[in-house]
């Protein structure tokens, strides 16, 4: 592999890890500040907080829409975290593949000539 592609392919993985990351901290914020407390406001609404009809629609609403939604877009980010890490292992097996398609056709290149 040329000196150039090597370095843009480094600049790629570093890219992408970077990307990972961000990912991973969005997912830690959809989970600590979205899911966690509106799973403590039902269970405060459910453990007596707050009765009535209103308590009621508002567990329903919140469990049934808020909960899912916010559920949806955690999975969401896990699904493209795992798309791209699928895509790193992609790369890493090409630049491995090419490598040694490289030093074969070196060494042969080389053999022919002894």
């Amino acid at each position: 592999m040329g000196f150039i592609a090597s370095i843009l392919l480094r600049i790629a993985k570093a890219v992408l890890q970077q990307v990972l990351q961000g990912l991973m901290q969005q997912f830690n914020v959809v989970q600590e500040q979205a899911m966690a407390p509106m799973r403590a406001m039902v269970q405060a609404v459910t453990g007596g907080v707050w009765i009535g009809q209103g308590a009621d629609a508002f567990v329903e609403e919140v469990s049934s829409l808020m909960i899912p939604g916010v559920g949806k877009v955690g999975n969401n980010i896990t699904k493209l975290r795992g798309d791209l890490e699928h895509a790193r292992d992609v790369m890493d097996q090409a630049d491995a593949d090419v490598s040694r398609l490289v030093q074969s056709r070196l060494s042969e290149a080389f053999n022919f000539f002894s």
